[in-house]
C-alpha cells in the first residue's frame, strides 16, 4: 500500500493543492498527523476536504484549541488570535467533526500515527536528544509525527542513533529505505507552515511493500495566501513568515 503522509496543515489550502498535484497516482491512501486548522484561512475547505479524503488522522495540539476542547493560555498572542479567529469561522459540523478526532498515537498498516512524542501528543522531538528518550517506548519500528514543523526524522540501529535529514533547498525529494531492524521516528514536515527555512510545502511517501520513504518538498504560491490572511483579519505576521519557512 502506499501512503501520502502529511501534517500541520494549517489552513493552508494552496499548500495541500501544491502537495496533493505532486504526489498525484503516487499513493493510495492519506494519512495526517494533526493540526489541520490554525494560522491559515482556510480552515473550512481543509477540514471538508479532509472528511471527505483522509484515511486516517489524529488531532493536534491547534485542533484541540480550535474546537473549544483546550483553552488558550499556553499559546502566543499571535496563536491565540488566530485561534479564536478559526474557532468563530468554522461551521457547526467542522467544530463537531474536529472534536470527535482521536488523539494519537494510533496504528495504520503496521505504523504508528502521533502528532508530537508517541509519549505525550504536545511534547516536541525536535533533537537526537528528545529522540533517545522516546526510542525505549516505541511499539512499532516506524512512527510518523508533526508538532515540530521540521521535516526528517531520528533512526536508531543497533546502539546506533542518527539524524535523518530533510531534502536541500535544491532538492525535491530524498529517499530513505526502512530497515527491518531499526526504529525510526520520522517527521514529514509541515505542509501549511514549515519552520525549517525552507518554505516549500512538506510531505512523506510511503510505501509498505518497497520499504521506500521518499521526503518531499514542492513550492506553492505563499505570497496568495498572505493576501488571504490579511484580507481576512489574521495576524499579518502569519503571511510574511510563510516566505521564509520559518
Amino acid at each position: 500500500m502506499r501512503y501520502l503522509l502529511i501534517s500541520d496543515l494549517h489552513g493552508n489550502r494552496e499548500a495541500l493543492d501544491s502537495v496533493l498535484e505532486d504526489a498525484r497516482n503516487q499513493y493510495d491512501r492519506i494519512v495526517c498527523c494533526g493540526d489541520l486548522v490554525g494560522y491559515g484561512p482556510d480552515p473550512n475547505p481543509i477540514v471538508d476536504w479532509a472528511r471527505s479524503s483522509l484515511f486516517a488522522v489524529i488531532r493536534g495540539n491547534h485542533d484541540r484549541a480550535c474546537c473549544g476542547i483546550d483553552d488558550l493560555e499556553w499559546f502566543n498572542p499571535i496563536a491565540q488570535e488566530a485561534s479564536r479567529w478559526t474557532m468563530s469561522h468554522l461551521s457547526p459540523e467542522n467544530l463537531d467533526w474536529l472534536r470527535s478526532l482521536k488523539r494519537g498515537p494510533i496504528v495504520v498498516d503496521g505504523f504508528s500515527l502521533a502528532h508530537g512524542s508517541p509519549l505525550d501528543e504536545d511534547e516536541y522531538i525536535a533533537s537526537l536528544a528528545d529522540a533517545a528518550n522516546v526510542f525505549d517506548y516505541l511499539d512499532r519500528p516506524l512512527t510518523f509525527f508533526g508538532h515540530t514543523h521540521l521535516q526528517g526524522g531520528f533512526l536508531w540501529a543497533n546502539g546506533r542513533r542518527e539524524a535523518i535529514a530533510r531534502p536541500h533547498r535544491a532538492e525535491h525529494e530524498t529517499l530513505l529505505h526502512i530497515e527491518a531492524d531499526a526504529l525510526y521516528l520520522v517527521n514529514p514536515g509541515s505542509t501549511g507552515q514549515p519552520r525549517d527555512s525552507d518554505p516549500r510545502a512538506a510531505y512523506a511517501l510511503f510505501d509498505t511493500e518497497t520499504r521506500n520513504l521518499l521526503l518531499r518538498r514542492v513550492s506553492y504560491d505563499h505570497e496568495a495566501v498572505r493576501v488571504k490572511i490579511e484580507s481576512a483579519g489574521l495576524p499579518p505576521a502569519l503571511g510574511q513568515r510563510l516566505a521564509f519557512g520559518r
